[in-house]
Protein backbone atom coordinates (compact mmCIF):
# COMPACT_ATOMS: atom_id res chain seq x y z
CA UNK A 1 0.00 0.00 0.00
CA UNK A 2 1.37 3.19 -0.94
CA UNK A 3 0.43 6.69 1.25
CA UNK A 4 0.40 9.57 -0.45
CA UNK A 5 -0.21 13.41 0.33
CA UNK A 6 -3.94 13.76 1.30
CA UNK A 7 -4.75 10.09 1.91
CA UNK A 8 -6.11 9.63 5.61
CA UNK A 9 -3.45 8.06 7.40
CA UNK A 10 -4.07 4.14 7.73
CA UNK A 11 -5.64 3.20 11.53
CA UNK A 12 -4.10 0.72 13.39
CA UNK A 13 -4.23 -0.85 16.91
CA UNK A 14 -0.47 -2.02 18.17
CA UNK A 15 1.32 -2.49 21.53
CA UNK A 16 4.18 0.48 22.42
CA UNK A 17 6.71 0.83 24.75
CA UNK A 18 3.49 3.24 26.64
CA UNK A 19 0.89 0.27 26.17
CA UNK A 20 -1.37 -0.33 23.52
CA UNK A 21 -2.71 2.21 20.89
CA UNK A 22 -5.57 2.93 18.26
CA UNK A 23 -3.21 4.99 16.56
CA UNK A 24 -6.30 7.59 15.56
CA UNK A 25 -7.40 7.46 18.93
CA UNK A 26 -4.38 8.43 20.11
CA UNK A 27 -3.56 11.08 18.23
CA UNK A 28 -6.90 12.67 18.93
CA UNK A 29 -7.12 16.10 17.80
CA UNK A 30 -3.11 16.48 17.81
CA UNK A 31 -0.68 16.74 14.91
CA UNK A 32 1.44 13.32 15.01
CA UNK A 33 5.08 12.49 13.36
CA UNK A 34 5.08 8.77 13.04
CA UNK A 35 8.86 7.42 11.98
CA UNK A 36 9.73 4.24 11.56
CA UNK A 37 13.64 2.75 12.38
CA UNK A 38 15.36 -0.37 10.26
CA UNK A 39 15.89 -2.18 13.32
CA UNK A 40 16.53 -2.78 17.26
CA UNK A 41 20.23 -1.78 18.48
CA UNK A 42 21.37 -0.12 15.42
CA UNK A 43 23.64 2.73 15.61
CA UNK A 44 22.11 5.75 13.73
CA UNK A 45 18.61 5.46 15.14
CA UNK A 46 19.94 5.27 18.27
CA UNK A 47 20.88 8.82 17.68
CA UNK A 48 18.02 9.82 16.28
CA UNK A 49 15.75 8.55 18.90
CA UNK A 50 17.98 10.54 21.31
CA UNK A 51 17.55 13.52 19.90
CA UNK A 52 13.95 13.26 19.45
CA UNK A 53 13.76 12.81 22.86
CA UNK A 54 15.92 15.78 23.97
CA UNK A 55 13.52 18.03 21.16
CA UNK A 56 10.53 16.65 22.67
CA UNK A 57 9.33 19.65 24.50
CA UNK A 58 9.60 21.47 20.69
CA UNK A 59 6.74 19.09 19.12
CA UNK A 60 5.11 19.64 22.65
CA UNK A 61 4.57 23.59 22.50
CA UNK A 62 3.36 22.58 18.72
CA UNK A 63 0.53 20.29 19.72
CA UNK A 64 2.65 17.19 18.02
CA UNK A 65 2.98 13.75 18.99
CA UNK A 66 5.99 11.73 18.15
CA UNK A 67 5.36 7.89 17.55
CA UNK A 68 8.36 5.52 16.29
CA UNK A 69 8.49 1.82 15.08
CA UNK A 70 10.61 -0.81 14.15
CA UNK A 71 10.24 -4.78 13.41
CA UNK A 72 11.62 -5.21 16.51
CA UNK A 73 9.19 -6.55 19.56
CA UNK A 74 8.45 -3.93 22.61
CA UNK A 75 10.42 -6.27 24.75
CA UNK A 76 13.62 -5.42 22.47
CA UNK A 77 12.41 -1.68 22.41
CA UNK A 78 12.59 -1.20 26.10
CA UNK A 79 15.75 -3.12 25.86
CA UNK A 80 17.11 -0.80 23.49
CA UNK A 81 15.99 2.32 25.59
CA UNK A 82 18.29 1.63 28.25
CA UNK A 83 21.37 2.26 25.47
CA UNK A 84 19.84 4.82 24.03
CA UNK A 85 19.60 6.78 27.56
CA UNK A 86 23.40 5.63 28.73
CA UNK A 87 24.55 7.35 25.12
CA UNK A 88 22.63 10.08 24.50
CA UNK A 89 21.85 11.37 27.41
CA UNK A 90 18.22 11.60 27.35
CA UNK A 91 15.73 8.46 27.94
CA UNK A 92 13.21 7.99 25.45
CA UNK A 93 10.25 9.93 26.31
CA UNK A 94 7.52 8.84 24.17
CA UNK A 95 6.31 5.40 22.22
CA UNK A 96 7.81 3.35 20.04
CA UNK A 97 5.90 0.71 18.30
CA UNK A 98 6.68 -2.78 18.26
CA UNK A 99 5.60 -4.51 14.73
CA UNK A 100 7.38 -7.89 14.73
CA UNK A 101 4.82 -9.13 12.09
CA UNK A 102 5.10 -5.64 10.00
CA UNK A 103 1.67 -4.92 9.74
CA UNK A 104 2.07 -1.06 10.61
CA UNK A 105 5.10 -1.43 8.11
CA UNK A 106 3.16 -2.62 5.28
CA UNK A 107 0.23 -0.53 5.70
CA UNK A 108 2.48 2.35 5.73
CA UNK A 109 4.85 0.97 2.89
CA UNK A 110 7.79 1.25 5.28
CA UNK A 111 9.58 -1.67 3.83
CA UNK A 112 11.50 -1.11 -0.18
CA UNK A 113 12.23 -4.64 -1.29
CA UNK A 114 15.00 -2.96 -3.22
CA UNK A 115 16.75 -1.78 -0.42
CA UNK A 116 15.84 -4.44 1.45
CA UNK A 117 13.15 -6.88 1.92
CA UNK A 118 12.99 -7.05 6.05
CA UNK A 119 13.65 -3.74 7.29
CA UNK A 120 11.75 -0.71 6.90
CA UNK A 121 13.53 2.56 5.41
CA UNK A 122 13.49 5.70 7.69
CA UNK A 123 10.29 6.78 6.66
CA UNK A 124 8.42 9.79 8.57
CA UNK A 125 4.96 10.88 7.84
CA UNK A 126 3.46 13.74 9.23
CA UNK A 127 -0.08 13.43 10.02
CA UNK A 128 -2.95 16.33 10.64
CA UNK A 129 -5.28 16.72 13.42
CA UNK A 130 -7.95 15.66 10.47
CA UNK A 131 -5.60 12.63 10.03
CA UNK A 132 -4.78 13.45 6.44
CA UNK A 133 -1.04 12.77 5.74
CA UNK A 134 0.09 15.87 5.57
CA UNK A 135 4.07 15.32 4.72
CA UNK A 136 6.42 11.98 3.95
CA UNK A 137 9.79 11.50 4.09
CA UNK A 138 12.11 8.46 2.51
CA UNK A 139 15.67 8.10 4.14
CA UNK A 140 17.90 5.31 3.37
CA UNK A 141 19.29 3.41 6.42
CA UNK A 142 22.33 4.47 6.60
CA UNK A 143 21.74 8.64 6.66
CA UNK A 144 20.34 10.12 9.89
CA UNK A 145 17.05 12.20 9.59
CA UNK A 146 17.27 16.43 10.49
CA UNK A 147 14.54 16.52 13.11
CA UNK A 148 15.22 20.49 12.98
CA UNK A 149 14.17 20.48 9.54
CA UNK A 150 10.87 18.29 10.54
CA UNK A 151 9.90 20.72 12.92
CA UNK A 152 10.30 23.65 10.28
CA UNK A 153 8.01 21.79 8.18
CA UNK A 154 5.43 21.57 10.90
CA UNK A 155 5.75 25.29 11.47
CA UNK A 156 4.73 26.23 7.89
CA UNK A 157 2.35 23.56 7.74
CA UNK A 158 1.03 24.98 10.30
CA UNK A 159 1.05 28.25 9.41
CA UNK A 160 -0.12 27.49 6.31
CA UNK A 161 -3.32 25.67 7.62
CA UNK A 162 -4.74 28.45 9.18
CA UNK A 163 -3.53 31.06 6.34
CA UNK A 164 -3.83 31.19 2.40
CA UNK A 165 0.35 31.69 2.16
CA UNK A 166 2.73 29.65 1.44
CA UNK A 167 6.58 29.38 2.80
CA UNK A 168 9.64 30.11 0.28
CA UNK A 169 12.84 28.19 0.15
CA UNK A 170 14.73 27.77 3.45
CA UNK A 171 12.16 29.89 5.31
CA UNK A 172 11.88 29.76 8.99
CA UNK A 173 9.44 30.65 11.49
CA UNK A 174 8.82 34.46 11.85
CA UNK A 175 10.33 35.02 8.40
CA UNK A 176 8.49 36.53 5.29
CA UNK A 177 6.02 34.54 3.23
CA UNK A 178 3.92 33.97 -0.05
CA UNK A 179 0.50 34.49 -0.61
CA UNK A 180 -0.85 31.81 -1.91
CA UNK A 181 -1.45 31.72 -6.28
CA UNK A 182 -4.57 30.31 -6.00
CA UNK A 183 -5.38 34.10 -3.99
CA UNK A 184 -6.61 36.95 -6.07
CA UNK A 185 -5.34 40.44 -5.49
CA UNK A 186 -8.77 41.71 -4.59
CA UNK A 187 -9.26 38.67 -2.15
CA UNK A 188 -5.96 39.27 -0.88
CA UNK A 189 -6.76 42.66 0.60
CA UNK A 190 -9.38 41.37 2.61
CA UNK A 191 -7.17 38.87 3.96
CA UNK A 192 -3.74 40.87 4.56
CA UNK A 193 -5.36 44.59 5.02
CA UNK A 194 -1.64 46.14 5.72
CA UNK A 195 -0.62 44.85 1.98
CA UNK A 196 2.00 42.90 0.45
CA UNK A 197 5.20 43.69 -2.00
CA UNK A 198 4.70 42.71 -5.14
CA UNK A 199 7.47 41.29 -7.04
CA UNK A 200 5.96 39.42 -9.67
CA UNK A 201 2.30 39.02 -10.13
CA UNK A 202 2.50 35.97 -9.25
CA UNK A 203 4.95 36.47 -6.39
CA UNK A 204 3.66 38.35 -3.30
CA UNK A 205 5.65 38.91 -0.64
CA UNK A 206 4.04 39.83 3.17
CA UNK A 207 5.68 39.19 6.78
CA UNK A 208 4.43 36.49 8.66
CA UNK A 209 0.65 36.63 9.00
CA UNK A 210 0.63 35.66 12.84
CA UNK A 211 3.57 37.16 14.18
Amino acid sequence: MTVRLGDIAPDFTAPTTQGEISFHEWLGDSWGVLFSHPKDFTPVCTTELGYVAKIKPEFDKRNVKVIGLSVDDVASHLRWEGDIGETQGTPVNFPMIGDPDHKVADLYDMIHPNANDTLTVRSVFIVGPDKKVKLTLTYPASTGRNFDEILRVIDSLQLTANYKVATPANWVDGGDVIIGAAVTDEDAKQLFPNGWTTVKPYLRVLPQPNK
